[in-house]
Order: C-alpha cells, then structure tokens, then sequence
C-alpha cells in the first residue's frame, strides 16, 4: 500500500507569505536600478519555519572581503555583509566604477583594485568570489595559499579536471581552512527536503534522479573577457547535478551524453572560442551507489527556466509531492521540511531562495570548524561529471569513466 503527501500537508498546510518568509532585504542593485533581471536573481517566495528563531552559534564576527560585481552583482548577494557574525573589511572588483557601486551598495569604506592586493590584507579571514568562472579554482588555490578561508560560486573549476583536482590539493595541504562552492540548488525548497526526507531513511536506496537546467540565452549574458560566449552547457552543471549528490553526497560514476548542434548563431564550430555546437545536452549517469541520473542543461530553446529536479527510491519518490510506503510514510510525518530561520538582516534571496543559506552556511561552518555542506569532495562531484558529459558528447555519447574523489 502506498500513501501520497503533499509538501503543504507535511509543512501543516497552506502556509502565508509572512510564515513562509517572502523575504524583502533592501535592493541590492541600487547602483543600477536599469539592471535587468537575471533568471534566478529575483527574490524568491521559500518556505522557512517562522517557529523558531535563528540561534547564534558564536559571538564572534568573521572578517571576510568580497570580491566581484560584474554584470550579476553576485558578491553582495548571500547576505555576507549583512549577517552578525561578519565583519566585512573590503570589496573588490577589476573595473574602478563597479568596484565603487559595490562599496556603496555594501556600505564598506576599503577597496582594492584586485583579489591580489586583497590577499595582502592580513586582517581578511574569509574571502568570497564572485568573478569569472574560469577564474575559480586559480583565485580559490590563491586564497587559501595566504592562510584564508574561501567560498566561491560555481563552478569550482571550468572546463578543466586539472584545475579542480590542483584544487583538491590545495585544500588538503591547508587543512583548517574551509573551501565552500555556493551551489544554489543545494538550498533550494525542493533539494532541502530531499535531503532531510534522504539521511532520514525515506527514499530507501536512491534508483533514479533527474535534474535540470534550462535558461534561455538567445545571445550570451555579458561576461569577463566573454567567458560565457558558447560555453558548453554541462561544463557549467551544478543547478542540475545537486539533485543528487546534494541529496545523497553521492557522486557519479560513468556517463553517456548527448548534444544537439544549436541554431543560435553564436554556437558552432568556428564561432565561439570553445568550438561548442550544443546549446543543449543531456546525460545519462550511473551513480555510486548503483542507481541511475539523467541531468541536462539547455541554454537554446524558449519557454520556462527552471533549475529542478525529482528522485526515486526503493521506498519514496519526491516531485514536489512525496508518495511512498507507509513505512516511508511515517517516517517523512515526523520531519521538518521546513529550512530553518535566518539571521536577522540576512535575505533568504533568489534562485529559490538558497542565498542566504549558502551565506550562513560559510559562515557557520567556520565558527563550528567542521566541513561545510558544499565542501571540496561535493564540489568536485557535482562539477567533474558534467565536463566529462561534454567530453562524451564530442564522442556522439561513448561512455566514459567519471573521476572519484575523496576528502
């Protein structure tokens, strides 16, 4: 016999924008109020448990820096100069003028023209990265080297299994600072519950996960040095790859991909500096653990943007709506599907309201000295596979091994 919930009837039913925390920070970009809206950038409706208030876990305040404020304004987004266990000391960005909007719209006196000059600054615990993703895992490796901690956006590496497995390394030479990868799905509403529905039990063994990204890019977002300019689309993975390793913590383990050759006129070969004709690809995975993944990432064809993704187990199965055994049942009535509240000041924010969380959970995660959630192991996981995929896509979807990595 199997029984089906609804997210609404476990959380106790229809809940308030007041209850649910539609959070309204002060507007980030007031900079640039012509800024357009980017998928993701909006502030997002997400369910918090109102019931219980945020609990400090130290008094003390991190020093961190934040660097980047390009055309997503992404460095003041996670609430890292708004939360009360950080100080923020400095901002940085390449160009002089977005530099200063960054100082302005984040209240910070000190600038520096480069991450470089940054590392200098011996009073920074903490520094988080906003910039280019071909720039992260080099700028990650220089932040810990000068004894700091550091969190970067995603990807952890682009394109490059070198980049990240030198990382890896980095990482582990400076054991005690803590390295985090800000993958929004991995807090969002969806992703959260799976999580607490998965470590306690509910799905059972995990048989099969998908997980999606589309966003519609008729012409590329403006980008450093036009990084973004035909990127392949599985090279930049993680909103779709987390719904199963931050889910499980699992990882991949092979993959067959295909792509599709784009009609938009900046993909193709000869057009874009990384030869890439897909604008679409997707993969299919065999996971750690035996199960099976399909992840995707298309970038050409209009419609709806989502960053989603749903799970199968031996016992439940979650699509916005949980249906399982009554076994399972009963044990997805005793949890809490709610994420829990916030600190005071800091904006739950958009792509499904996981900025905040990611924000906090850097921050914590020092204070506490333990791993973050999205550490160096899960980074690599959710990021390797994907450029592996868009190896095998170049290949008309052979098969290929998928490193593994441990931490």
């Amino acid at each position: 016999m199997t029984d089906s919930i609804s997210r609404r009837q476990i959380l106790g039913g229809a809940v308030g924008l007041s209850a649910v925390g539609l959070y309204g920070a002060t507007p980030l970009f007031a900079a640039n109020e012509t800024k357009e809206t980017i998928a993701g950038f909006d502030q997002t409706q997400t369910d918090i448990d109102a019931s219980q208030a945020w609990q400090a876990v130290s008094d003390r305040k991190i020093r961190v820096g934040l660097v980047g404020y390009g055309v997503c304004q992404f460095g003041l987004e996670f609430g890292l100069q708004n939360h009360p266990n950080t100080e923020l000391v400095a901002v940085s960005d390449l160009i002089p003028e977005r530099c200063a909007a960054m100082a302005k719209a984040a209240q910070c006196e000190k600038t520096y023209p480069s991450l470089e000059e940054m590392l200098k600054d011996d009073t920074i615990e903490a520094i988080f990265l906003a910039t280019d993703a071909p720039s992260h895992a080099r700028q990650a490796i220089d932040v810990l080297n000068h004894g700091k901690h550091v969190a970067s956006a995603v990807p952890c590496c682009y394109n490059s299994i070198e980049d990240g497995e030198r990382l890896l390394e980095t990482v582990k030479k400076n054991r005690g600072l803590n390295y985090m990868m800000f993958e929004t799905s991995a807090f969002h509403d969806d992703c959260y519950a799976m999580r607490q529905i998965y470590q306690a039990g509910g799905f059972g063994k995990l048989v099969y996960c998908e997980g999606e990204y589309y966003h519609w890019c008729p012409t590329p977002i403006d980008s450093y040095k036009g990084w973004r300019v035909g990127s392949p689309p599985l090279v930049y993975p993680t909103h779709a790859t987390a719904y199963y390793c931050c889910v499980s913590g699992g990882s991949f383990t092979e993959v067959s991909c295909m792509g599709m050759p784009s009609r938009l006129e900046y993909l193709g070969v000869g057009k874009n500096p990384y030869d890439n004709p897909f604008g679409t690809e997707v993969a299919m995975m065999r996971t750690v653990d035996g199960g099976m993944a399909r992840m995707t990432m298309r970038k050409d064809t209009p419609g709806f943007g989502a960053e989603a993704g749903r799970v199968r187990g031996r016992l439940g199965s979650y699509d916005g709506t949980f249906q399982g055994t009554d076994e399972a049942t009963a044990i997805v009535n005793k949890l809490n599907l709610k994420k829990p509240a916030l600190p005071p000041g800091v904006s739950a924010g958009g792509h499904g309201g996981s900025h905040g969380y990611l924000g906090n959970e850097f921050v914590e995660s020092i204070l506490e000295e333990r791993k973050p959630l999205v550490d160096i192991r899960m980074a690599l996981n959710l990021t390797v596979c994907g450029i592996v995929a868009h190896q095998s896509a170049l290949k008309d979807g052979e098969l290929m091994k998928i490193p593994q990595y441990e931490f």
